[in-house]
């Protein structure tokens, strides 16, 4: 045997230490964060002038939790306007009939090109240029009529302004999802005998949810803070029943903050919501994790390092 054979024997013979990367500039702007957070925590917390007994005490009161309610009754409804909506519209818009793509196109810049609080006063106020609603044969007899401040009550006029608005924004959604499916997709399924309605229904909306999905979450968590603009047109939501309650107690702030921790308490439970449900469309690509799991899986990692080391 060489002295070279020797030397490489011995070489593999001495323990192979790994030593893991060190990450100090985490770890101090980890500390930094973390002090800023607690501060910030703190003299939030000790803050006397924020009333937090004043909060308490109307954090459940009756006038709020119908609040609560109507706000989500809003956000829903709404929703489903505008997921259906857009939906139809991003079909139309897709259409080769130049007539029904051109009437889509025009429904989405004109509802995005306007403020959606113009569209809920208009809505609130449409007895103003629109007194009355009638049935009847178009350019002849009319056989009913109904006044428009008694069809579209406030309630009423908040879903209209935020669905329909909605819907322009979602069909731009829904069209980049189907958009972002390969066009080989369709034409197999046209080489198979599938309509264009089965083609959309079987084969291309399956595909575009995991591109749909996470913009819609964006846009339900925003909706459930948009429907806050209700309240100009007196529509009894979360943001109106605490107006209504410190224009009586003039305590404005501890009633504001009454409203911003019941709608960081919905944001986040519907956070969570969207979340599990992008993992689920997700499935087969790159897994979204939780903080735990992450946690946890770096854990195992470092155990496993460890481990192999010795």
């Amino acid at each position: 045997m060489t002295v070279s054979d020797e030397t490489v024997s011995e070489g593999r013979q001495e323990e192979i230490r790994a030593v893991p990367v060190r990450h100090y500039g985490r770890w101090i702007a980890a500390v930094l964060i973390t002090y800023v957070v607690v501060w910030m925590a703190w003299s939030v917390a000790h803050n006397e002038r924020l009333q937090w007994d004043v909060i308490r005490q109307y954090l459940t009161i009756d006038a709020v939790v119908q609040g609560v309610g109507v706000t989500l009754e809003l956000t829903v409804i709404a929703m489903v306007m505008g997921i259906v909506g857009g939906a139809l519209l991003a079909v139309m818009r897709l259409s080769p009939n130049p007539l029904i793509s051109g009437i889509a196109w025009a429904y989405v810049w004109f509802f995005r090109g306007t403020p959606v609080l113009v569209q809920i006063l208009a809505w609130g106020f449409i007895n103003a240029f629109i007194p009355q609603f009638s049935i009847g044969i178009p350019f002849g007899p009319t056989f009913a009529h109904f006044s428009a401040n008694s069809v579209i009550t406030p309630f009423i006029a908040g879903c209209l302004g935020l669905g329909l608005n909605e819907a322009a924004y979602m069909s731009e959604i829904v069209r980049a999802g189907i958009l972002s499916v390969d066009p080989g997709q369709d034409e197999a399924a046209t080489a198979l005998g599938m309509s264009r309605g089965q083609t959309l229904r079987r084969i291309v909306l399956p595909q575009a949810m995991r591109v749909i999905i996470p913009p819609t979450g964006n846009e339900v968590i925003s909706m459930l803070k948009t429907s806050s603009l209700v309240s100009v047109i007196a529509v009894s939501d979360l943001l109106y029943s605490v107006q209504i309650v410190y224009g009586r107690t003039y305590q404005t702030i501890p009633l504001l903050l009454v409203a911003s921790l019941w709608y960081l308490a919905m944001t986040s439970i519907l956070s969570v919501g969207q979340f599990y449900l992008e993992r689920r469309f997700g499935r087969g690509t790159a897994q979204r994790q939780t903080m735990l799991e992450r946690f946890l899986t770096k854990l195992k990692a470092q155990r496993s390092t460890e481990q192999g080391a010795q």
